[in-house]
């Protein structure tokens, strides 16, 4: 039997108690018109509900079209914000989404990628957006090349975040989608961990907690030095391929897994991406090899006669396939951009064009 929506939506505000109290201490917002482009899934239900109820206008596109649940598009119009996205929207459509925005005229942003301040910087008539707030580091490197004339607030670096959802929550809710989805677990297989950044520290953490046996492959050589002195073998991406049964990706960079590296991957590897985008793979050169859909979101792709299985077609894994961060996890992650958000209708318009750290003063509040 399937669950009604609204039972879900209840389940999860009664179980987002930070996020309540951020939304409650936050000043009236009428004349405020709101941006944000996200991912669109459950969690998102009650941060909105509780912007419109302290009367924002709201305005709604996704950050990633794979990771949109469209009855919670449905479910965002029906409460009074206006929504444009789709699951799985063409890339032509996710463009103009982010254009429409700007065109409505939003005051702020909130964004998780840049994409909105990208298309605010093409408009012929750009609105006067007084201030932003992003959540990833790859928006925020993008930003920093972009330079808006609007104050942006950075709120992915903020301790809180990068311990809780970045190191811990993402490579633990990536093996539990893996899990169910394939049926399979760690024991007696080799993970080659890609990245070692926060979101790489967790997805290898948590991967030999699960019984993996784990490989990290790290450029960056104080990153390297770092996976070596807590235990890890480290080894270049030449040496963990032909070893590796499951691969993940972890940089938030491009073309990371391209083409020349194909031909390295061992018969019945999987291909698993956790940063914001599927580019970290190159899907282009995997993809024109025969492929089909074994089990949902995954796809066994011939490989000269080695088979490898991409998995959620290389987006983001455990939001893609699965259900992101645990509930209680993200009502701290939300309370903090709540707060972040009375932050940037308040003293935060009045900052200098750049982009700052949330002041702890704002955020601190939102881990009590």
């Amino acid at each position: 039997m399937e669950i009604p929506f609204e039972n879900r939506l209840e389940w999860a505000r009664r179980h987002m108690p930070r996020l309540g109290r951020a939304l409650s201490d936050l000043p009236d917002l009428g004349g405020v018109r709101l941006a944000f482009s996200m991912h669109l899934d459950l969690k998102i239900v009650p941060l909105v509900e509780g912007l419109l109820a302290r009367g924002a206008q709201v305005t709604v596109v996704t950050c990633n079209p794979a990771t949109v649940r469209d009855e919670v598009v449905r479910y965002l119009k029906s409460a009074g914000a206006q929504a444009q996205a789709w699951r799985d929207m063409p890339a032509q459509a996710y463009r103009q989404a982010a254009a429409d925005a700007i065109a409505w005229g939003p005051t702020h942003l909130c964004e998780f990628g840049a994409d909105l301040t990208s298309a605010w910087l093409a408009s012929p008539a750009p609105p006067p957006v007084r201030a932003s707030l992003e959540g990833t580091g790859s928006g925020i490197a993008r930003l920093q090349k972009l330079a808006p004339p609007y104050p942006i607030f950075n709120w992915d670096d903020l301790p809180i975040k990068e311990g809780l959802h970045n190191r811990h929550m993402v490579g633990l809710t990536t093996w539990h989608t893996f899990f169910a989805r394939t049926g399979l677990t760690l024991h007696g297989r080799r993970v080659a961990v890609i990245g070692y950044g926060l979101v790489g520290q967790g997805v290898a953490a948590s991967g030999r907690a699960y019984g993996g046996t784990v490989l990290v492959v790290e450029r960056d050589p104080s990153r390297a030095l770092q996976a070596a002195f807590e235990g890890w073998a480290v080894l270049t991406l030449e040496e963990a391929l032909p070893q590796a049964d499951v691969v993940v990706t972890a940089t938030g960079a491009a073309g990371v897994l391209a083409a020349i590296h194909l031909p390295l991957l061992r018969d019945g590897a999987f291909l698993v991406n956790v940063g914001h985008h599927a580019g970290e793979i190159d899907l282009p050169a995997l993809l024109a090899h025969p492929h089909r859909e074994i089990l949902p979101h995954i796809e066994e792709v011939d490989l000269d006669g080695r088979r490898v299985y991409l998995f959620a077609r290389g987006e983001m894994a455990n939001l893609a396939a699965g259900e992101g961060d645990s509930l209680n996890a993200f009502d701290v992650t939300l309370a903090i951009l709540a707060r972040g958000l009375g932050y940037l209708v308040g003293p935060g318009s009045a900052e200098p064009p750049g982009v700052y750290l949330l002041p702890r003063s704002v955020w601190e509040g939102a881990v009590a």
